[in-house]
């Protein structure tokens, strides 16, 4: 009896310890090594950094995949790439640099458990984000733009070339902001080193009317942007069970009251762990606040905000795009009516940088990414093989690549996300004819008018 009794005991106690050491290890669950990745790394959403996306970058970041991209027959030629791309790595903005500075504060003053990532974070680990660095591009966002020019000399060797840039060939726009004008700077800048050039004139154009659409389209930012139940979705979200577990695990792990922690504290703390991974290749202790659920409930809670304000939530967020689309198609077009009436091209490249506000709506347009079900706040179990994830389609310096090519048949369109070939939706072969791409998209080249899409009926 005694014995059993005794075992009982022992069994109960190896079980305590066993609970006691996971719960510990809750804020070491990660490697916690400086270089190091982040095991939440894939869950940063449009935090996340481009090498996420295309794993084999970390070991050569100037490396192109070929099996990830399907090409016409070899009888085809390049003649015209567009692209359309996001600026690179860039700080917070300053609204999201003070929700940053309370958690850090609550940290310090509040946190009670003596955990070696709290210890760390309290003894070690500094605020250093500044307010005036509001969402400004960083070293880190500045060497995306000038890698990803370098490959894509690489992938076009015909069409990025010395004598295109110096003919003015190639065209360079921007969005108006600091973190787009400085990507494409140093887009210009990879685009020189990659081909050997010390000097040539290729001034970038600021255009806010293509690049921040957004802004200008009236019915989106009067029944979205500025529309708080436009997001109604996102709110009961934040407020749902999935949210409120992550927030009670924060508080345990702090040793804080429940009270303390909110939807805008763990976010603070998620931004904490990616921003510090982004900007300065470190996996720091904030990391080690959450584990995998925690982030594949930030990760939902952010693609659910990208969903309804700048995806398939609401009609008018892919329609505001309608005055991009339809530059794309009108240069698209200018370049095979010249290939076709006297064989040459003048603009052989066109390059756009601009947002993740600037790619989700144009890709929604497009009809890719489109789950059978739309994300709702009720439903993030059965959304977690969703197609939409914006960490997969809007990390850092993501891109959108048209690229035509003049065949035998005719000329064929290929699309690229990120270095990867798209098939369009409702259209099998990967490199369409252009025409078939036309007719597939006939209701929208034929209509999907800016002006008429973006004004309010008083």
């Amino acid at each position: 009896m005694v014995k059993q009794v005794v075992t009982t005991i022992c069994f109960v106690l190896f079980h305590c310890i066993i609970s006691y050491w996971a719960f510990m290890s809750s804020c070491s669950i990660h490697s916690s090594t400086k270089n190091s990745i982040p095991a939440i790394a894939r869950y940063f959403g449009t935090k996340g950094r481009y090498e996420e996306v295309n794993s084999y970058l970390i070991d050569d970041i100037l490396a192109i995949n070929n099996s990830l991209v399907t090409l016409p027959s070899s009888t085809c030629s390049a003649i015209h790439l567009t692209a359309i791309i996001r600026h690179g790595t860039r700080f917070p903005t300053t609204k999201n640099i003070l929700k940053m500075r309370e958690f850090y504060n609550l940290v310090v003053r509040n946190a009670t458990n003596n955990l070696n990532c709290l210890s760390e974070i309290k003894s070690q680990w500094e605020m250093w984000y500044k307010d005036e660095m509001d969402g400004r591009l960083v070293n880190k966002g500045r060497e995306d733009h000038r890698h990803l020019a370098q490959r894509l000399i690489k992938w076009f060797p015909s069409l990025l070339t010395e004598d295109n840039l110096r003919q003015g060939r190639v065209q360079l726009i921007t969005s108006s902001k600091h973190r787009c004008v400085n990507s494409t700077i140093a887009f210009r800048e990879g685009l020189m080193t990659g081909l050997g050039i010390k000097e040539v004139e290729l001034e970038p154009a600021v255009n806010d009317a293509l690049m921040r659409y957004f802004d200008q389209c009236e019915r989106f930012v009067k029944e979205v942007e500025n529309n708080k139940s436009a997001l109604e979705e996102v709110k009961r979200f934040n407020e749902g069970p999935e949210m409120k577990r992550v927030m009670e695990k924060m508080a345990d792990r702090l040793g804080v009251p429940y009270t303390s922690i909110t939807d805008d504290s763990v976010e603070a703390a998620f931004y904490l762990c990616a921003y510090e991974f982004t900007i300065l290749k470190e996996n720091s202790p904030w990391c080690q606040l959450f584990d995998e659920v925690d982030a594949q409930v930030m990760e939902y809670a952010g693609d659910l905000k990208q969903y309804w304000k700048r995806s398939y939530g609401h009609d008018i967020n892919r329609k505001s795009s309608c005055i991009l689309f339809h530059d794309l198609f009108h240069r698209l077009n200018q370049v095979v009516d010249k290939i076709n009436s006297d064989g040459t091209v003048s603009e052989a490249v066109t390059v756009q940088v601009g947002h993740a506000e600037t790619l989700i709506p144009l890709l929604t347009l497009l009809d890719l990414f489109k789950d059978d079900v739309p994300l709702r706040s009720t439903n993030f179990a059965s959304q977690q093989n969703r197609i939409f994830r914006s960490g997969h389609i809007v990390p850092y310096a993501a891109n959108l690549m048209a690229v035509l090519y003049k065949c035998p048949e005719g000329i064929r369109l290929g699309v690229r996300l990120n270095e990867k070939s798209l098939t369009l939706p409702g259209l099998t072969d990967p490199v369409p004819m252009y025409d078939d791409v036309k007719k597939h998209y006939r209701a929208l080249l034929g209509g999907c008018d800016q002006e008429t899409v973006c004004k309010m009926n008083y």
